[in-house]
């Protein structure tokens, strides 16, 4: 059967060659972008393109404001700090998730709690969540206390998995009731929507990556969006050194962070967010093609959940089990396919494997047959 998915995959990209998980594709403006970029000087974290970003990509996705900066990472760890996360508070995300999620927590001082996640989104379950506050959690002055630690639960950081939308909305409603600063993160998600609402507008900020695999790239890059004014201004002082504005004085009022996009990739990003719309319709073209070979087969496709139109950025198997999950890995490789597992579960790394965890079931579930195959866009 996997020999039939080989054939397949071969077929679709046209090559016996190694083909890419998913590799990023210039077909607009990017080397005109770059080359103004560089006969103006403007490279560093100060130029135009930074700007220009910054107003188109709002306007995209529906928030007020959005933040360039140097990586997801980076927006993750001021969103953070935005949410007023300090040390030894306590952090909600999900276990199945890229490690930067719980490195940027880390960042803080802060700690995880690890929360499953529903089989059919892969994000945060709201119903684990809900089960989880209700026996662990009280609110106290406006604040939600772990009774088991004694520690403020801050913030919970939700992820739409491969692009896929989580019930952020539930999630929200929960977070709201026990007074948790909700930050979406929408790295995997640029071109997502739920509920007719783009990833990212749900939580008082959203994150996004555009890392040099993601469905559009600056090299490195990232972005925090909200609408909510006071929020942006702090993001932006925060990322720019909390530099006070002026004209040649050098005064900074806060611990800030050297943490804006620079120009060159702002540049790049400009132009790949001109081709935004045809990569995802591109990228629906594939799941559907994918979704339509894996019928007759025994791997169930992944589609987009319900009332979610996914930008389908990993394109995603669920196989049997961990054995045929292994054997599957194994021969794809083999044969120059690119394709790889879910990550490791988070409460697994020796560093947060003391974290506390509700009932994992789902997780583990999926983390013992999950499979990402090649989605790069076929132009």
């Amino acid at each position: 059967m996997t020999k039939d998915v080989i054939d397949f995959i071969q077929e679709t990209y046209k090559t016996k060659g190694f083909i890419p998980l998913h590799e990023p594709k210039f077909i607009g403006n990017e080397k005109k972008y770059l080359n103004e970029c560089i006969d103006t000087n403007f490279v560093s974290s100060v130029g135009v393109f930074v700007d220009e970003f910054e107003e188109k990509f709002a306007k995209y996705t529906g928030a007020k404001y959005a933040i360039a900066t140097n990586n997801g990472t980076s927006a993750l760890h001021i969103s953070l700090l935005l949410a007023n996360v300090e040390r030894d508070n306590e952090v909600i995300t999900q276990p199945l998730n890229f490690v930067a999620t719980c490195n940027a927590i880390s960042y803080c001082g802060a700690k995880p709690i690890f929360v499953d996640v529903d089989r059919d989104t892969m994000g945060l379950s709201p119903s684990a969540l809900k089960d989880f506050l209700e026996n662990n959690a009280s609110v106290k002055n406006q604040q939600c206390i772990n009774n088991e630690t004694g520690q403020i639960i801050k913030a919970c950081v939700p992820m739409h998995t491969f692009g896929h939308p989580c019930r952020i909305d539930e999630i929200k409603e929960i977070c709201d009731k026990y007074y948790i600063f909700l930050i979406e993160d929408g790295a995997e998600s640029v071109g997502s929507f739920y509920k007719g609402v783009h990833t990212g507008n749900f939580g008082k900020l959203g994150v996004m990556s555009f890392n040099g695999n993601k469905i559009i790239t600056s090299g490195g890059g990232g972005c925090i969006i909200t609408s909510e004014k006071m929020l942006a201004k702090k993001a932006k002082h925060l990322t720019t050194t909390a530099k006070v504005p002026h004209s040649w004085d050098y005064n900074h009022d806060t611990v800030g962070y050297n943490y804006r996009m620079p120009n060159l990739n702002a540049a790049l990003l400009v132009a790949q967010l001109e081709n935004l719309n045809i990569f995802l319709n591109r990228k629906r073209k594939l799941a559907n093609i994918y979704e339509e070979f894996f019928k007759e087969t025994q791997y169930y496709f992944v589609k987009e959940p319900k009332k979610c139109k996914s930008n389908y950025w990993l394109n995603t198997l669920i196989l049997n089990d961990k054995k045929q999950r292994n054997d599957f890995l194994n021969e794809t490789n083999s044969q120059n396919i690119m394709t790889r597992p879910i990550w490791t579960l988070m409460n697994k790394l020796p560093m947060f494997d003391q974290s506390q965890c509700s009932d994992l079931k789902n997780s583990q579930w999926l983390e013992d047959r999950v499979v990402n195959i090649t989605s790069s866009v076929i132009i």
